[in-house]
């Protein structure tokens, strides 16, 4: 049977999408997946056409997405760097267009059926909307967004790039909530089944029913311990479906345990009097310092948080005065003299340095057209097996590019080595990476601790010395690289690089450069990344006499 041109054309265009690709892990790579459903919907509208007397619903579903694909398509990178935009499709393409298959099944079938159930291996599954979910309320923890914010899809944005703003459904929130409950996370399901609910009291028009979110949002709200607030939604629940299967025995069995705690309280209250009678008043003075605490004392993940929000700490006014920008030719470097680099100081201690326009466009977006076709999950290597693995706090992709992939990867290598006078032969491949929805990358080390010996043995370069990041792209909120230690924050700019070193020059490791890669709240983050090693820098950077010199 011969296929119609349209299906060949879809079917070239899934060539280059893997079979499963936690699509959900780079928000370049999810472009595709754009020009997938743009396809699927021409397709679709080529079939109503055909059938348009018996599929009238069929065709009201096409020309919803018809608009949405049309202006997505647009600026694919824009439109996905909007988390709620990216979440929504990869629910779409998993879940939404299944539904679609059945209904059509149960007509005449044809060759879009055909298309569609040849293309759903191609298609994000459970696993990438769950992730996707997962991101979204990552983002909703970081920076400290309620529920509304992000369904509403008024996110706070620096840059005017992304002017595409997504609302939520009350389903979307519903299926967020359902993530969440199947975590055991009761918190984010309230708060989630919270909105649902809103936006069907509010009438939003939906084929969900506020009995079954009702449900879910009560019990969530007992989990927490909120006896009263569980017994309110329960009445409310009743109320909407008085034969509810679970509704009057849950109300009794919440009266019961509120009358338990009224009743344990009530034996507690002369105990805790006397406990207050006891505390002095020293005691309380000392509580109330501890609670002031210092930006070194707060847990690292906190630190890491307020960093990504552009909080935390500030420099000191004179130490502010000792960073300075100049025109830098790094000892009057043969290949610098006549066009010095523009270099800026980022922080003092540790001492991390931003170059200025360093790599152009065209530059970026080889590297970028190279390295598309090769990402793949980001991983870790785990500190017992040694083994590379992903992980939930590391969300891209990764490609590494040598110089015989392309000339211009042996340019930037000299470059790179021009401008820190390091010996770059015996670095690491340039790494490529891409962010996906909430793209993020946990605190951590970029050399080899003491407890890890075998750290980089198989490369025979030694540890790494220093850490040089090319910003690829600008990106519109969220996205900075922060060091929770010292309260440094750098956020990204296009066309720069940030440069600090791991080591001392004694060998020993710069425990300050602990850092990390802050979700993306919205747009879209590029960065590429050169690892430059201790062999070969013995003349280039001598050991120091002191292990912190």
């Amino acid at each position: 049977m011969e296929l119609p041109c349209n299906c060949l054309l879809l079917l070239s265009c899934l060539q280059s999408l893997s079979a499963h690709a936690d699509f959900f892990t780079s928000t370049g790579q999810m472009t595709d997946l754009l020009y997938t459903e743009k396809d699927l919907v021409t397709s679709l509208k080529d079939y109503i056409r055909a059938e348009e007397s018996k599929l009238e619903q069929i065709k009201r579903w096409a020309e919803k997405l018809d608009s949405l694909t049309v202006t997505a398509t647009q600026d694919p990178e824009g439109f996905l760097g909007h988390p709620v935009n990216a979440f929504k499709l990869v629910k779409r393409l998993n879940t939404e267009w299944g539904d679609l298959e059945s209904l059509v099944l149960r007509d005449t079938t044809g060759g879009f059926i055909s298309n569609l159930t040849i293309q759903r291996q191609h298609f994000p599954n459970d696993e990438d909307q769950t992730g996707a979910a997962k991101a979204l309320i990552r983002l909703q923890d970081t920076y400290r967004l309620d529920a509304n914010t992000i369904s509403t899809g008024n996110l706070p944005v620096t840059a005017t790039k992304v002017t595409i703003n997504s609302h939520m459904t009350a389903e979307d929130c519903f299926e967020l909530g359902k993530i969440a409950y199947s975590d055991a996370d009761y918190y984010h399901t309230e708060l989630w089944m919270a909105q649902a609910l809103k936006q069907l009291d509010e009438g939003e028009e939906s084929t969900l029913d506020k009995v079954t979110v009702i449900d879910y949002l009560s019990y969530a709200i007992y989990q927490q311990g909120e006896m009263e607030r569980a017994m309110e939604y329960t009445k409310r629940l009743i109320e909407l479906d008085p034969e509810h299967p679970r509704g009057k025995s849950n109300l009794k069995y919440f009266e019961f345990q509120l009358e338990k705690q009224k009743k344990a309280a009530e034996e507690e209250a002369p105990k805790q009097k006397e406990r207050e009678k006891r505390e002095t008043v020293e005691k309380k003075k000392k509580k109330q310092k501890k609670s002031k605490k210092a930006f070194s004392l707060i847990p690292e993940r906190e630190k890491y948080e307020m960093l990504c929000r552009g909080e935390g700490i500030k420099m000191t006014p004179r130490r502010q005065s000792r960073l300075f920008c100049r025109y830098y030719n790094n000892n009057r470097n043969p290949s610098l003299l006549l066009a010095p680099v523009k270099q800026q100081d980022e922080w003092d201690r540790p001492y991390i340095v931003r170059y200025l326009d360093v790599i152009s466009d065209a530059e970026i977006e080889r590297i970028k057209q190279l390295a598309k076709p090769r990402l793949r999950r980001a991983t870790i290597s785990n500190p017992i097996t040694g083994v590379l693995e992903t992980a939930s706090y590391r969300i891209s992709k990764s490609a590494w590019l040598t110089e015989y992939d392309d000339p211009m990867i042996e340019m930037i290598n000299d470059r790179i080595e021009g401008v820190t006078g390091l010996e770059v032969d015996t670095a690491e491949e340039l790494q490529v990476a891409n962010y996906g929805v909430g793209g993020q990358y946990e605190p951590h080390f970029d050399f080899g601790r003491k407890d890890e010996p075998d750290a980089f043995k198989e490369l025979g370069t030694g540890n790494r010395i220093a850490t040089w990041l090319f910003y690829m792209s600008d990106v519109s909120a969220g996205g900075a690289t922060v060091f929770p230690d010292v309260g440094a924050a750098v956020w990204p700019q296009k066309g720069t690089a940030v440069f600090w070193y791991n080591l001392f020059a004694s060998g020993e490791g710069d425990y300050s450069t602990r850092h990390a890669a802050c979700p993306v709240l919205v747009g879209n983050k590029w960065v590429s990344n050169k690892w430059i090693h201790e062999r070969g820098q013995e003349w280039r950077r001598p050991c120091g006499l002191s292990e912190s010199e």
